[in-house]
């Protein structure tokens, strides 16, 4: 073998290395595993209300890939004056208590703002 062909060689095994790193990347990113959507991890606090829960809805929503989204929607739904949100990941929805009542509307928009789209939102019972 001449020089020309080893060096051939070593870039193909590099560029198949590089390449088996990104899928494994992507195939962890789609099933909402480690960080993406601007780096690690972090737990959004919880939100208690302090006045009686009047509505529930549960807004399912499509965009979510990883915990940081999770997160991110978490909270900017508890910005929300009178609101408290638990996303899931997993069932692609959050559910929302509110002391006030809330418009779909205003749902719709902040699940927007954080850059996800609304699939549907359903009033519950309490």
């Amino acid at each position: 073998m001449d020089r020309e062909n080893i060096g051939t060689i070593v870039f193909i095994v590099v560029l198949l290395v590089i390449v088996a790193f990104a899928v494994r990347g992507s195939i962890r990113h789609m099933r909402g595993e480690g960080g993406c959507c601007g780096g690690g991890s972090v737990r959004a606090k919880p939100k208690k209300l302090t006045e009686p829960v009047v509505e529930k809805k549960v807004v399912s929503v499509s965009g979510m890939h990883c915990e940081n989204c999770q997160n991110h929607l978490t909270e900017l739904l508890n910005e929300l004056d009178g609101v408290s949100a638990k996303v899931s990941l997993k069932k692609q929805n959050a559910v929302v208590l509110a002391t006030r009542p809330v418009s779909d509307e205003e749902l719709e928009e902040t699940v927007r703002r954080a850059g996800y789209h609304v699939e549907s939102i359903q009033s519950e019972a309490l």
